[in-house]
């Protein structure tokens, strides 16, 4: 198993556990205690975990990216609400939309109304969300389940055959210089086939996801039509980006 696979699984294993330990990894991934520590060491240099005693922890405990297993987060709720009332006002019906899989989609998803849609969806707590609006068409590509999202290469082609007019995109990231970025990469080829098939790109963040950056990069920032964030957002922020050229709600 290469380095950046082994991060990965070091990752995955602390967004389920919060917490890992070198004994723990070193069986697990079949390496070495001096290889797992080693990996930790560059973990931790990048800013997404925290060494302690025998093993680690995450840094950023809110910054999933995906959700836990067990149920949604309710940590920024306010802020993942500003920011679906914001998303809505881009929806209209008859729309094509697409909603990828975390807790700013999923207040979208419970924002909307039992009106004529279609959503496509990763996400099993939108699908379920969804699942009693029986005026919203819902699909549901295939693939294996990443605690509670859909991913593997089915679901990705389906995507790709999509006509998809509005896409609203997670990330754990959003950095001028490294883009949109999450945890793992089992989501990126799916998170890919949302941006290429899309017409309109909106990543939903909150404002605590600015400046920062995950192990694996999905997104430029100049490819989306927008970000749509709250107003927590520092001033001084909000003028970097959008002298970058970056155009944010």
């Amino acid at each position: 198993m290469n380095p950046l696979r082994r991060y990965e699984k070091i990752m995955e294993y602390l967004l389920t556990y919060k917490e890992v330990t070198v004994a723990d990894l070193s069986r697990q991934l079949e390496v070495s205690g001096k290889t797992i520590r080693e990996d930790l060491t560059k973990l931790e240099e990048q800013g997404l975990i925290v060494r302690v005693h025998g093993g680690a922890v995450l840094a950023q405990s809110d910054q999933f990216g995906i959700l836990p297993s067990r149920e949604p987060l309710a940590k920024h709720a306010d802020e993942k609400s500003e920011i679906a009332d914001k998303a809505l006002a881009h929806i209209q019906g008859g729309d094509i939309i697409a909603l990828d899989g975390g807790s700013t989609t999923l207040e979208i998803a419970r924002k909307l109304g039992d009106t004529e849609l279609t959503v496509v969806t990763n996400d099993v707590y939108i699908i379920s969300e969804l699942a009693s609006k029986s005026s919203i068409r819902l699909v549901v590509p295939g693939g294996y389940r990443v605690r509670n999202m859909l991913a593997g290469p089915e679901g990705v082609a389906y995507v790709k055959q999509l006509n998809i007019q509005k896409a609203f995109i997670s990330a754990t990231g959003v950095h001028l210089d490294h883009g949109l970025s999450i945890y793992t990469g089992d989501l990126i080829a799916f998170k890919r086939a949302l941006i290429d098939t899309s017409i309109e790109v909106y990543a939903v963040v909150d404002h605590h996801k600015f400046g920062q950056t995950a192990l694996r990069t999905f997104s430029t920032l100049h490819e989306l039509s927008g970000i749509i964030t709250d107003k927590g957002l520092p001033g001084e922020t909000y003028s970097r980006y959008t002298a970058a050229g970056i155009k944010l709600e």
